[in-house]
């Protein structure tokens, strides 16, 4: 069922599925394949542990390695300029930015918020499979709430052209945020209904001038508009 040859991020995957077996005890896991840190385990040991979640029939898809997309390089790069302390990544839907995230900055403390039980629960299970430094919650920006100054960089990618009440996701956002954000929407109409916005430069300009932050920086990859903004 599975192809061993797919691409995914194998640490990724060795999280879930010991995450998934610490949490419910299958697959069936010996205390040591679950307990040794996620670095420590050797190319045969993370071989055992994928092994066990193709049997159990776990969708290591998943965990499939999207830092190539445009948009998703143009914002890893992004952040290597800004070198986060901490991250708020708003949506984090199936993981296509996170993922990478969590690999390309190991270490640095990420709270991922999604509205999908499921998904907030898959991102718990690689958390408690080895990545202590992830939290997700089940939550809306919108009606969370938090300190000023929380996090030092919030991520809103793909997320925006879903909520309701946009004005109010970028302004808690933009509370929420120690130094910038960043987002990115995408840049033309297309047929996807969950879509509800289209938000232009000067709609953002706009939004986030109403916000009071107006340092925005524009950018874009094909299909994509990007945007930077400093507090």
């Amino acid at each position: 069922m599975y192809d061993t040859n797919d691409r995914f991020d194998t640490p990724l995957a060795c999280a879930w599925v010991r995450g998934v077996s610490l949490r419910t005890g299958m697959p069936a896991l010996s205390a040591e394949l679950t307990s040794k840190p996620l670095a420590e385990l050797t190319e045969e040991e993370k071989q055992t542990i994928l092994a066990a979640g193709r049997k159990a029939e776990m969708k290591l898809y998943r965990f499939k390695d999207h830092h190539d997309l445009p948009r998703v390089k143009r914002v890893l790069g992004l952040l290597s300029g800004v070198q986060p302390e901490s991250l708020l990544d708003v949506g984090s839907g199936r993981g296509v930015f996170l993922f990478p995230f969590l690999k390309a900055f190991p270490g640095v403390p990420v709270t991922s918020l999604d509205l999908l039980a499921h998904r907030v629960e898959l991102l718990n299970d690689v958390q408690r499979g080895g990545y202590p430094h992830l939290t997700a919650l089940q939550q809306d920006i919108t009606t969370w709430e938090m300190p000023d100054d929380t996090f030092d960089v919030v991520t809103l990618l793909e997320v925006l052209e879903h909520i309701p009440n946009v004005e109010e996701a970028i302004r808690a956002a933009v509370r929420l945020a120690r130094r910038c954000i960043i987002l990115s929407v995408p840049s033309k109409p297309d047929d996807n209904p969950e879509h509800i916005h289209l938000l232009t430069k000067p709609i953002l300009t706009d939004l986030f001038a109403k916000a009071d932050c107006t340092n925005l920086h524009f950018d874009g990859v094909p299909n994509h508009l990007l945007m930077m903004a400093w507090k």
